[in-house]
């Protein structure tokens, strides 16, 4: 039953769904610590000190993050390692990061004549640390799995995103804050107000915690796919050398069995790029790297907040949604080219216009008080979601 289905569906029925599960609980551990600090700023920014720029304090944290690539690069000159150890050690990091993030995300320090989130600062680099260098170290690890399997630890690394999202939508923000009559009896003294912002369904200290267990199951799924001889078994004709520097087999007559057989994966055919177009997809990736992953995030605060934070915390937890969603869509798109990328790209243009008009124009954006805003800051600024 179980190979009908699969060959209903086009998947490779040879295999192992224990392998997959566990690629995806990988996955998703990848970049989880950071995209649950992302989807929390709408509660975030209305506690800290920082107030609407704690964004972009925690853009630039995020991008020292970037040091963990460039010391796993050093390090595998200069001494011969395992990188399964590696992994352990930082889904074990960020498992404690966003453990410690539950207790301390609204502790202050006073530096430099004010208040900062110091320690909010610190576990965010933490988590970092394990988002950046899972780009390197992560999904090289699984082509030593044949290649059926990359797909499902991309599918993983997708609900990194997905998943802290499905949580804050469940949490909510309670919704936009309003004026509340305090002194209404006393016909003597003039009317006074506070603001009042209804709470969440729970709080920030038990999101994180749940983004600490999450953590910790994709580190001991990990260490399952690492160690079990069932998923051993599913390795690639590979030899291991120092870190991720693998060595592969060539055998042409089982690409071309594969190619025969609808219900077999072939080999990855490879392609080559002309020097044109090859830095045309350099420049393009690099621009959207740039405004989808520093810009964009760290200006998104004044973009949304006038609208309100029913309104940023849409805009946030739905752009999380939307990249492994279109990561989804991508695996039925049969054919690319060049011109469609190109024209894809001519689409962002727009939408990241719109979101650098909002926040240049706040506190006071176009179409603030009106539901029409609040529709546009949510679709147009999840266009430009990483």
């Amino acid at each position: 039953m179980r190979r009908q289905l699969y060959m209903l569906c086009g998947i490779n029925t040879e295999r192992k769904l224990i392998v997959d599960l566990l690629a995806i609980l990988f996955g998703i551990g990848s970049w989880l610590g950071i995209n649950s600090v992302y989807v929390q700023l709408p509660l975030l920014v209305n506690n800290a000190p920082e107030g609407w720029n704690l964004p972009s304090y925690l853009v630039v944290i995020i991008q020292l993050g970037n040091i963990g690539p460039l010391l796993y690069t050093a390090a595998l000159r200069i001494k011969s390692f395992r990188d399964s150890y590696l992994i352990i050690m930082l889904l074990v990091l960020g498992s404690c990061a966003a453990m410690t993030t539950a207790f301390v995300y609204d502790q202050t320090v006073h530096v430099f004549g004010a208040e900062r989130s110091v320690p909010l600062f610190i576990t965010v680099f933490a988590l970092s640390l394990v988002g950046c260098t899972s780009s390197v170290l992560f999904m090289p690890y699984m082509g030593r799995f044949k290649s059926i399997y990359l797909i499902t630890y991309l599918i993983g690394e997708g609900f990194s995103g997905f998943v802290p999202s499905i949580v804050a939508l469940i949490q909510g923000v309670g919704g936009n804050g309003e004026c509340i009559l305090v002194n209404g009896t006393d016909p003597n003294k003039p009317p006074q107000y506070t603001s009042y912002t209804p709470p969440p369904r729970f709080g920030t200290r038990p999101y994180f915690i749940v983004s600490s267990v999450i953590l910790a199951i994709s580190m001991m799924a990990f260490v399952l796919l690492d160690r079990l001889s069932v998923c051993r078994r599913e390795y690639a004709a590979v030899s291991i050398g120092n870190g991720n520097n693998y060595a592969y087999e060539q055998s042409t007559s089982n690409d071309e069995e594969s190619r025969s057989q609808p219900g077999k994966v072939s080999s990855p055919i490879k392609a080559s790029l002309d020097r044109t177009n090859y830095l045309l997809m350099m420049v393009l990736i690099s621009i959207m790297c740039l405004f989808g992953n520093g810009f964009f995030p760290s200006i998104q605060s004044y973009s949304c907040l006038p609208y309100g934070n029913v309104a940023y915390h849409l805009t946030v937890t739905l752009s999380s949604m939307a990249n492994p969603a279109a990561c989804f869509l991508a695996f039925f798109v049969q054919k690319n080219s060049i011109r469609s990328i190109v024209a894809l790209s001519m689409m962002f243009v727009p939408f990241a216009a719109y979101a650098l008009t909002t926040s240049i124009t706040s506190p006071d954006p176009p179409l603030m008080h009106n539901v029409l805003g609040d529709i546009l800051v949510v679709s147009f600024l999840n266009k430009n979601s990483p």
